[in-house]
């Protein structure tokens, strides 16, 4: 057989395109895009800041460059004198934003019941999260989250909640800020009561932050004395949601949620037609904080694509 040089190029051309195809081959496959978009909570390293480790103004910064996520949610309780204090305030904006960092949301703590009986009580709470609401205008947030605890009744506590999340989210509304209620223990952990209070409510701007862990309706020292299906009240409180909270305590071998099947639960959270931000919030203790923070956001990212 004749082997011209012609058919030397011919072949060793045919080898190197081959041979340029091959890493595409094997290389690992991209990541599937997901439905949702993935923020951090801060109280998923609630034990950093309160030991000082530290600091709200870390925070944003350390979720992109340790973990890769680029929208946060703030806890008001590690700023909490700073909501009008426009210095603070401009550093934040300013690590936020040198580091391509979204502010989403503000979890609000210790500023009352929004669902207190005595109308002073609850309107003096009602008034404490109007800096909030500012604060959170100013720094560029959708969101805050409010308590709609008090003390009665469920039906009575229903009926207080109405007015007080009525009053503030009118007041929020003149900004283009979100006020959202978590199911947060006692009456608002009820998916059922929680839907009712927000069908009542009926404002655009008022809804749920579904928290997938967040179901306990009545605490005992050593656990849960009364809770609440965590799927059925996820169900209950998709149609209101503009959020949900990722919420994760312990993991399989697997990197499976223990106490929630992540499969389920979002299944339900897609079949809503929900399209917006999980909140990763890790509360375990057999992993450190920023090791939890890892293995919910690999669950999400890893369970969120096979979801239907």
């Amino acid at each position: 057989m004749n082997f011209t040089r012609r058919d030397f190029l011919k072949q060793a051309a045919a080898a190197a395109l081959t041979a340029s195809a091959l890493p595409d081959l094997f290389a690992a496959p991209a990541p599937q895009k997901l439905w949702f978009d993935i923020s951090l909570a801060e109280w998923s390293l609630h034990k950093e800041l309160n030991a000082k480790k530290i600091t709200n103004l870390d925070f944003p910064v350390l979720a992109k460059k340790e973990f890769g996520i680029s929208i946060v949610e703030y806890v008001n309780q590690f700023f909490k004198d700073k909501a009008e204090d426009k210095t603070y305030l401009n550093e934040l904006l300013m690590r936020t934003k040198d580091n391509d960092v979204k502010n989403h949301l503000i979890m609000i703590d210790g500023e009352g019941g929004l669902g207190e009986l005595d109308a002073t009580t609850r309107n003096k709470a009602v008034e404490n999260h109007y800096r909030w609401v500012e604060c959170a205008k100013y720094l560029g947030c959708k969101t805050i989250r409010v308590n709609a605890y008090g003390k009665g009744s469920d039906e009575e506590i229903a009926k207080a909640a109405v007015e007080g999340l009525s009053k503030l989210g009118e007041f929020a509304s003149k900004t283009g800020i979100n006020i959202i209620v978590e199911n947060h223990g006692g009456s608002s952990s009820n998916g059922k009561w929680l839907a009712g209070v927000m069908k009542q409510v009926n404002m655009k701007n008022v809804g749920t932050l579904p928290d997938f862990g967040n179901f306990c309706i009545v605490r005992k020292k050593d656990g849960c004395a009364e809770s609440y299906d965590r799927y059925l009240g996820t169900s209950e409180l998709m149609p209101f949601a503009k959020g949900v909270s990722a919420k994760t305590y312990d993991f399989d071998e697997k990197g499976n949620c223990i106490e929630t099947d992540y499969t389920k639960i979002l299944k339900i959270v897609k079949d809503s037609g929900f399209r917006g931000i999980a909140g990763i919030e890790y509360e375990g203790s057999n992993l450190s904080e920023r090791e939890g923070i890892k293995a919910t956001k690999a669950l999400l990212e890893r369970v969120g694509p096979t979801i239907k």
